[in-house]
Parts: C-alpha cells; sequence; structure tokens
C-alpha cells in the first residue's frame, strides 16, 4: 500500500496547487464568513434561515470542488504522460488508481474542514450561541465529507472511459438526480397507487444512482424539535451505504481503467 499513499500524497499536494480549486474554496469561505454576519444587519434575524443558507452554500461548494477536482485527475495524466512514468515503476493500475482517489478524498477533507472552520467561528463571533450548539453544527460537515467522498467515486469512475468535459455534466446530473429527484422518485416507487410504468422506471432510477439526499441532515440543526430517529442506527446506515457505493465504483472504474489503452 506505500504506492498508493505515495500517490495520494501527491495527488493532494497538486490539488492545493490548483488554482481554480483554491478559488471555488476562498469563494465558498467567503460567502460562509458573511452569511453569520450580514443575519446580524437583518431587522428580523432567523438563526434557522442563516444555518440553512452555511449548509446549501458547504454543500454547493464541496460538490463543485468534489467534480471540478476528480474529472481531471486522470486524464490529465494521461494527456501529459506523467502516468507512463509512475507505472513504469513497481505500480499496478488499480494501484494509482485507488491512490488517485484517497488523494481526492483527502483534499475534499482538508477543504471541507476549513470551510467548517471559518464558519463556525463567524458564526460564533455574530450568533453568541454555546460551545454545544457548535458541536452539533460540526456534525453536518461530516457527513457532507461523506457524501462528496462518494461523489468524487462517481467522478473518477466516469473519467475512465469519457472525456472530462461530459463528466461534468455526468456527475453533476448524477448528483442532482440523486439529491433533489430522489426522494420524489422513491416515493413513486414506493406507493401501490403509481402508474405501473413510471413505478418500474423509478425503482431502477433508485437502484442505479445513489442517495445523495441522505446526507443532508441539517434539519434536525434547524429544527431541534424535530429530532433523527434512531439517530446513531441512521449515521451508521448512511455511512455504511455511502461506502458500499464508493467500493463498487472504485472496483467498476478499477476494471475499466486496467483494461484501457493508455
Amino acid at each position: 500500500m506505500g504506492a498508493v499513499w505515495n500517490i495520494a500524497a501527491t495527488t493532494v499536494g497538486e490539488a492545493i496547487r490548483r488554482r481554480v480549486l483554491l478559488v471555488i474554496l476562498m469563494i465558498g469561505v467567503l460567502l460562509l464568513t458573511i452569511i453569520p454576519s450580514l443575519s446580524v444587519l437583518s431587522a428580523r434575524s432567523d438563526d434557522s434561515v442563516t444555518v440553512g443558507t452555511m449548509f446549501a452554500v458547504m454543500r454547493g461548494t464541496s460538490a463543485l470542488l468534489a467534480i471540478v477536482l476528480t474529472v481531471y485527475m486522470i486524464p490529465n495524466e494521461i494527456e501529459r504522460r506523467t502516468i507512463y512514468t509512475i507505472l513504469s515503476k513497481p505500480v499496478q493500475r488499480w494501484q494509482f488508481f485507488l491512490g488517485k482517489y484517497l488523494g481526492a478524498v483527502l483534499s475534499l477533507l482538508l477543504m471541507i474542514t476549513l470551510m467548517t472552520v471559518f464558519m463556525l467561528v463567524v458564526y460564533a463571533i455574530f450568533q453568541n450561541h454555546h460551545a454545544s450548539r457548535l458541536l452539533s453544527l460540526a456534525q453536518q460537515p461530516v457527513m457532507y465529507w461523506i457524501e462528496m467522498s462518494l461523489l468524487a467515486a462517481v467522478a473518477i469512475c466516469i473519467s475512465t472511459f469519457v472525456t472530462p468535459l461530459i463528466n461534468i455534466f455526468l456527475s453533476f446530473g448524477v448528483w442532482l438526480v440523486g439529491t433533489v429527484l430522489n426522494p420524489l422518485y422513491d416515493t413513486i416507487a414506493n406507493n401501490s397507487k403509481s402508474i405501473p410504468i413510471m413505478k418500474s422506471i423509478s425503482k431502477l432510477i433508485v437502484s442505479l444512482v445513489p442517495n445523495f439526499a441522505d446526507y443532508d441532515t441539517k434539519n434536525p440543526l434547524i429544527n431541534p424539535g424535530q429530532p433523527i430517529q434512531n439517530q446513531g442506527l441512521y449515521y451508521f446506515t448512511t455511512i455504511f451505504y455511502g461506502v458500499v457505493w464508493i467500493a463498487l465504483l472504485l472496483i467498476i472504474g478499477a476494471l475499466i481503467f486496467d483494461r484501457r489503452e493508455v
């Protein structure tokens, strides 16, 4: 696994040096630091709106980072021909593929952590909440990291057989369906009154597209009176679901990459 970790470490360094990622990150951090201060200037400050807006910005920024970070990883290595130097060493293709993915996941962890720190510091300054409130808010970014790790697995898997531009649209489309439309398709699939053909199509989509919607658990933070039932079990099953999907996508991506001519 030494080769995998070396490739992952190199990937993290490359991600930190990529200007487009830094620009996206800085814009996200800037918005996260401005939102709590704007709520103070409002005549009717609503903490739930502030928290909801901050998490929406963090989630959108993280998704953009995950897609832009991963869609170019393997194609750039092939285009620059640096992949030949790496593969000429005792490094298998699956090790290269896995190392790139782990590097992306670690990079996302650093970026999401940075956004979380800025958000909590500014929120604490302008909203004057206790440490327990800040600790509860810090739980949601952890779920976003799992979600973005899953999105990164989708993007890097697709990158093995399509161009980066097409991959951007495909990955964003998968995330959009799994985030916004998944609850709708799930409702149709489990409704006995649904039209059979629509029910079948919905079941197919729910089965083939990862469910990103379950990772957005901010509602109990916005509405403390509506906690998640069996919270520990919910988090365990949701994280386990993501790990299974990630493993499946990495296996598929590694198999395709192993058979691809480079």
